[in-house]
């Protein structure tokens, strides 16, 4: 069984910073792709960024930088710093996997939630 715990999340200002974390946990030989999925209100769950385990990223356009991933193979972690941030960047940010474990497969954390005030 595999679990993906996230956290970091909160409430900041417009412009303030803010940094998520994500782990993988259980039986894992290895780790792909891993990546941040957000899903405001009323609109459907959107990509912002993905990192492969060869550190190539990809970002949706409206986080190009302002928002960095990276990731910790050695402790199955990925991160978002996420700074300058604005109101739009309002909603729960999902974590996201696709884990080897015997066969490959795509797990998701339970979702962190992200509040910019402006």
């Amino acid at each position: 069984q595999v679990q993906l715990g996230e956290s970091g999340g909160g409430l900041v200002q417009a412009g303030g910073s803010l940094r998520l974390s994500c782990t993988a946990s259980g039986s894992i030989f290895s780790i792909t792709t891993m990546g941040w999925y957000r899903q405001a209100p009323g609109n459907q769950r959107e990509l912002v960024a993905t990192i492969t385990n060869g550190g190539i990223t990809n970002y949706v356009e409206s986080v190009k930088g302002r928002f960095t991933i990276s990731r910790d193979a050695a402790k199955n972690s990925m991160y978002l710093q996420m700074n300058s941030l604005k109101p739009e960047d309002t909603a729960v940010y999902y974590c996201y996997a696709r884990v080897y474990a015997g066969y490959y497969g795509d797990y998701w954390g339970q979702g962190t939630q992200v509040t910019i005030s402006s």
